[in-house]
């Protein structure tokens, strides 16, 4: 079969990004420290385009505004997605509305899941409608009022970022001046509003999903422990616990997998896993995490349809760590998701034999550039 690999890239999304505000000839601010986070790095990408090399033709695309003339020109049987797009609250849909005009299959969640996964606020407003705990949440548009309905504390996050994008040590606030602050802050860097969420202090989790419903694989289940953080830190995993605290000469070993959970409380965190796959229509894989509220409840935090997939251990990616814990090597995680896509849509025999072209693989050399160390 033969696949088209698109991918967002840190060298190529950063080309793309100076390209546009140099054609907008107007001053810009400093970008977020974290601007690149959601992006995959050199290694991340041949790791995944030596694995679909395994079983098939890969034909490498930078997911940029050159995209549509490259997949209309190739027309692949099918195209493996892990491009985050450009920008805007809905740029992971871009490469999915391409295919779908196009009429090419391809791997994940369809482009309105992933536009309503992104905005927050919206994936929280149809988990509540369904009777899916999530924590409350109030919305800040762009310096409108802060609600005093705000029960605090409260964790402040940008509306539209993926990665943990904007989430540092202090946006957990306990006061209104800290809120107000924060929520300046927040609007300022990155020119979207911002998402106010109830902050749970229970413990917090993250689970890996395989397939679709209704045969869903719910891998080892992850717990983010925040006793690893230094004394006085927030329990949240921040900017400052990626990049700041854990170092390669003392890691931050603050991941648990499997998670130690007693029965009923792994069989009712699988459960809204599911509930919220089957809501919000994700399909072939996908990482949800969790927070217990102070009942001890599961609630859901956040929705990743397009999940990160780090290919070293030492970087805590948390879906390849509980593919791993399963038994699932990382090509064989790959594997998987292309496996559930042509099931999908009835592609036969997709992995007994490979094209002659694999080889076109060797042809892409992208520029050296630093890991991603940490991210989730």
């Amino acid at each position: 079969m033969r696949i088209a690999f698109l991918y967002s890239s840190k060298n190529g999304t950063a080309s793309s990004l100076q390209s546009r505000r140099y054609e907008e000839t107007r001053e810009e601010e400093d970008p977020p420290l974290d601007l690149l986070a959601e992006c995959d790095s050199d290694e991340t990408i041949e790791a995944i385009g030596r694995a679909l090399g395994e079983r098939h033709e890969i034909v490498p695309i930078e997911a940029n505004d050159e995209a549509y003339l490259h997949l209309k020109e190739l027309r692949p049987d099918l195209v493996f997605n892990i491009a985050e797009g450009l920008v805007g609250p809905n740029r992971e849909s871009h490469i999915p509305s391409i295919c779908e005009m196009l009429g090419i299959p391809y791997t994940g969640s369809d482009p309105l899941t992933l536009g309503i996964c992104l905005d927050k606020s919206r994936a929280k407003e149809i988990l509540s409608y369904h009777k899916i705990p999530t924590p409350s949440f109030w919305v800040a548009e762009n310096g409108s009022g802060i609600s005093l309905r705000v029960k605090l504390p409260a964790i402040i996050k940008p509306l539209h970022e993926g990665s943990s994008k904007g989430i540092k040590d202090n946006s957990v606030v306990r006061s209104r001046p800290e809120l107000k602050a924060r929520v300046r802050e927040i609007q300022s860097i990155y020119k979207q509003p911002v998402i106010i969420e109830q902050f749970l202090t229970g413990r917090e989790f993250t689970v890996g999903v395989l397939g679709n419903p209704p045969n869903l694989e719910i891998l080892p289940i992850v717990e983010i422990d925040h006793t690893q953080l230094p004394p006085g830190a927030n329990p949240v995993y921040s900017y400052e616990a990626k990049w700041i605290w854990d170092q390669p000469e003392k890691p931050l070993e603050i991941f648990r997998c499997p998670a130690q959970l007693e029965s009923d409380l792994k069989h009712r965190i699988e459960d809204i896993v599911k509930k919220t796959i089957e809501v919000l229509r994700i399909r072939d894989w996908s990482r949800i995490d969790i927070r217990l509220d102070e009942r001890g409840e599961p609630n859901i935090l956040e929705v990743n349809p397009l999940p990160g997939i780090l290919p070293n251990p030492e970087e805590n990616s948390c879906l390849p760590k509980a593919a791993r814990t399963a038994g699932y090597s990382y090509s064989v995680l790959i594997h998987r998701v292309v496996d559930e896509a042509a099931a999908r849509y009835g592609i036969k025999d997709h992995g007994k034999r490979k094209h002659p072209g694999r080889d076109r693989l060797q042809s892409f050399q992208p520029r050296p550039q630093p890991l991603e160390r940490r991210a989730i």
